[in-house]
């Protein structure tokens, strides 16, 4: 694949920012796609060209303090980057929403932007992009003193309703030789034009290497990314050799649409690639080779939230750390000490997390257990205790019933260790195994202070669950190192164990420390924490519904009931 590395982040890249302040009730009037490109940014690197990533910042609203939504991949060795990955955002018509755009070059694998070289900031508000002409907006980059630093480019669009992912292969016959002591090594790129004239980047394949007649994966985007819903927008295809120093060079284009790529295989889906440069030198010229769709098929996509009208439960349930680094419970310095005034660093999490789960939740009931503690009456050490202390059943009545039941066993536990997750990972995924039609969809919640004793163990009981409709949300709380952690987040490397790779991406891991209010507001606190840790949620209880081909029931209310897609469609 032509190299757009990933430099992991807490932030879900393509989420909705409608709304980072929680407190905040508006409906947004509809959904903005912003299109990042740069030109003549900074070379940072000696040997090579820069490595740059965009990073969006958005401003809450009562605050002002700015906080990162997402970041775009990462290009290799170009200082004039245009970025696939899109940032989606609410538009809200009666607000300032406020944007900083940060740009990086990237010289290590660690998501701190503060190990990376800057290369120059912008700031705008969503409404200067959509309102300058075409959408489209050119800034300067500044920030370094005594430099220039290039310009950003930022185009917005309205996002159709459409819902459908086209999947389609292509390969080409007899492209033109660009490298000197081989063939070509040629990749696709994919542009849909916007209503200026101007174009989009929307797709890059991967690079075949050494070969002029290659044949590219088969990929899947969503329609919109192509037409937006239009589907006789035209839809531009340029042809590359690569090169590993980011220079590639142009072989030739050709030009159809969505409506043309649904024929399918087919003599109307036979592209002549064209070179304009080579068309005007040279008179005899007659192409530089052509491209083929070999296949194509549209599907319907169903989103989470058809799943939940359609019944879908979450099982919410929550696991506590009850090792002796916490520090006593009945001493101020102690992460588990219960203030008069305020509730600590595990209580807000749980309530965060729970109070939004619960909504999805018909019977808010709600399994909670503790790990690490020596238990009264023999002092044995459990690593899943019911923090009601009802063997049989763990259950708590609502979030309320699960502080609790959480309070009530600091008193009689003793803190004690190790930190191991396995074992209430493996109880949460026994329960997951006897639910496996999409009735069910379980979200485990670890709340804990330190690194895992049992990493080994954990992330074969990660494989293994990836397989079940499970999600693992842990939140770090206090001061404590969390690297080891970033291992269970799938966003960078897919966990594995014994050389089996997770199915699926099901664990999100944040250290609550990132989203405390300097201000002392717990409620702004709780918010931001709720709105990164779930944001995952959806896209992974997705991804094991496709995996299974498990389609949503009915809607459960007549009134919401949806007409039936068209009959060429299928669903996924």
């Amino acid at each position: 694949m032509l190299r757009g590395r990933q430099i992991g982040s807490t932030n879900e890249m393509m989420a909705s920012v409608g709304q980072y302040d929680q407190l905040h009730s508006s409906v947004p009037a509809t959904k903005i796609e912003v299109t990042v490109s740069c030109r003549n940014l900074l070379d940072m690197d000696t040997f090579s060209k820069s490595d740059p990533v965009v990073v969006l910042y958005v401003q809450g609203i009562g605050t002002k303090e700015w906080r990162e939504f997402g970041r775009t991949e990462v290009i290799d060795n170009t200082l004039n980057p245009d970025f696939v990955r899109k940032f989606v955002l609410d538009y809200f018509f009666e607000e300032k929403q406020n944007l900083r755009f940060d740009v990086y070059n990237v010289d290590t694998r660690s998501s701190n932007m503060s190990k990376h070289s800057f290369l120059g900031q912008t700031f705008c508000t969503l409404g200067e992009i959509i309102g300058s002409k075409g959408s489209r907006q050119e800034r300067n980059l500044s920030g370094i003193p005594g430099k220039k630093c290039g310009i950003i480019i930022l185009n917005a669009e309205e996002l159709s309703n459409c819902r459908d992912i086209a999947t389609m292969q292509l390969c080409a016959n007899k492209l033109d030789k660009k490298d000197f002591f081989g063939k070509s090594d040629p990749f696709l790129v994919f542009y849909r034009s916007n209503e200026d004239g101007t174009f989009t980047i929307s797709h890059k394949t991967e690079v075949i290497k050494n070969t002029l007649n290659p044949v590219w994966q088969t990929f899947t985007i969503p329609v919109r990314a192509l037409c937006n819903g239009d589907y006789d927008r035209t839809v531009k295809v340029d042809v590359y050799d690569w090169d590993r120093d980011g220079s590639h060079d142009f072989i030739g284009e050709f030009t159809t649409s969505y409506r043309e790529l649904s024929r399918g295989q087919s003599q109307f889906n036979v592209y002549e690639v064209l070179n304009p440069k080579k068309k005007c030198r040279k008179k005899k010229y007659i192409n530089s080779g052509t491209v083929t769709l070999l296949s194509f098929k549209v599907e319907s996509e169903y989103t989470f939230l058809d799943f939940i009208r359609g019944g879908t439960q979450l099982n919410f349930t929550v696991a506590i750390d009850f090792t002796a680094s916490n520090g006593n419970p009945s001493q101020p310095t102690s992460l588990h000490y219960m203030s008069p005034y305020q509730m600590n660093a595990y209580a807000m999490a749980l309530k965060a997390v729970g109070e939004i789960i619960q909504d999805y939740d018909s019977d808010k009931l709600f399994p909670a257990y503790g790990f690490g503690a020596k238990l009264p009456p023999d002092g044995k050490v459990s690593h899943a205790f019911p923090l009601n202390r009802n063997s049989e059943d763990a259950s708590c009545v609502g979030i309320d019933g699960v502080l609790e039941a959480y309070f009530e066993s600091l008193r009689t536990a003793q803190l004690y260790g190790p930190t191991n997750f396995a074992p209430i990972i493996n109880l949460v995924a026994r329960m997951a195994e006897n639910e496996m039609d999409g009735s069910q969809y379980f979200v485990l919640l670890i709340i804990t202070d330190g690194v895992i004793s049992d990493m080994v163990q954990t992330k074969e009981a990660v494989v293994n669950a990836a397989s079940l409709p499970l999600s693992i949300i842990i939140v770090g709380v206090g001061p404590a190192e969390f690297d080891a952690m970033e291992e269970l987040d799938g966003d960078e490397v897919r966990v594995s164990s014994r050389g089996r790779m997770a199915e699926r991406d099901i664990v999100q891991f944040v250290p609550f420390r990132d989203y405390i209010d300097r201000s002392g507001n717990q409620v702004l606190s709780m918010a931001r924490l709720a709105k990164d840790v779930l944001a995952e949620i959806p896209e992974q209880l997705l991804s094991f519904m496709k995996s299974r081909g498990i389609e949503p029931r009915p809607s459960l209310s007549p009134s919401s009931s949806s007409s039936p897609p068209p009959p060429e469609h299928q669903h996924v």
